[in-house]
């Protein structure tokens, strides 16, 4: 057996260990919670929306399309959510990401978990210079979420809360064609990992999960891939479910699918077996 198979039996022994001994999700938990759900009216976010809502959550969704954020509202309410709300916001803006908080905090006396999920659109291409629309995708992707995230501290402090940040591998470990897309997440990694620290070094009641995901099969993502990379995706409801139960059991990180957290560990060990990999897992002629 050779070391490298040794390293990832060992790997996997762990991951076995961690998922057995991790606290119990309990759904009841949830019956109640105020949530708002960004990003949500496709995608991972439309899936978190109505998982919330089968768990009797009162929730606040947001996106840019308003028609289609009282569509998901609506299918909340008959999945059994006790409140869908909706607000449509444009997180490029510099003052509505803090508005999506406050509506919230209005409609639902509270919050007790903060979901940030969205994301603006970006080229799967190779960079060609383009640096205004990495400035408007940092401010989209980065910026507006510690925007949202200091405006809600305050409640979140008061209900034993939640920050709950979806991330993507893309944060974690460098990849071609993504380079703004990368930036932007791996910011949100150093960010709110920093911020973990010092809530908890302060004793806040505020817990804060980062959620590496790999390739989901969201047709935002599969449109841009399809063809290109030979990777298989993952569905959206299960990540979703996953993400949802990271935060109710206040766990700091979320690694799906599993072969996430083999990529993030290996790649310090073997970094040109990693780089390698990566690279031929993409269909690209210069």
């Amino acid at each position: 057996m050779g070391v490298f198979t040794k390293i990832i039996m060992a790997i996997c022994v762990v991951l076995i260990a961690v998922k057995w001994t991790a606290p119990r999700f309990d759904e009841e938990s949830l019956r109640g919670a105020r949530v708002v759900v960004t990003g949500a009216s496709t995608g991972i976010g439309e899936q978190l929306a109505y998982h919330y809502a089968r768990f009797g959550a009162q929730i606040v969704i947001t996106a840019r399309r308003e028609k289609v954020l009282q569509q998901v509202a609506e299918k909340c309410l008959s999945l059994g959510a006790q409140k869908a709300l909706y607000i449509a916001a444009d997180m490029s803006s510099e003052s509505e990401p803090e508005k999506v908080v406050d509506f919230a905090l209005e409609k639902l006396g509270g919050l007790d978990y903060l979901v940030l999920n969205h994301i603006g659109p970006s080229p799967f291409t190779v960079w060609q210079g383009d640096v205004e629309h990495t400035k408007w995708l940092m401010q989209v992707n980065f910026f507006s979420y510690i925007q949202m995230a200091w405006r809600a501290l305050p409640s979140l402090e008061q209900s034993n809360g939640s920050l709950v940040i979806v991330s993507s591998l893309l944060g974690k470990t460098t990849s071609p064609f993504v380079a703004p897309y990368s930036s932007t997440k791996s910011a949100l990694n150093g960010f709110f990992g920093s911020l973990y620290h010092e809530l908890a070094m302060k004793k806040s009641n505020v817990s804060v999960s980062l959620c590496t995901l790999g390739l989901i099969d969201t047709e935002a993502a599969m449109d841009k891939v399809r063809g290109v990379v030979n990777l298989p995706a993952y569905p959206a409801t299960d990540a979703a479910l996953n993400i949802i139960i990271i935060g109710a059991t206040r766990q700091l990180e979320l690694y799906y699918p599993w072969y996430t957290y083999i990529i993030v560990v290996t790649k310090d060990w073997f970094p040109s077996i990693t780089n390698y990999i990566v690279q031929n897992s993409y269909n690209y002629i210069p």
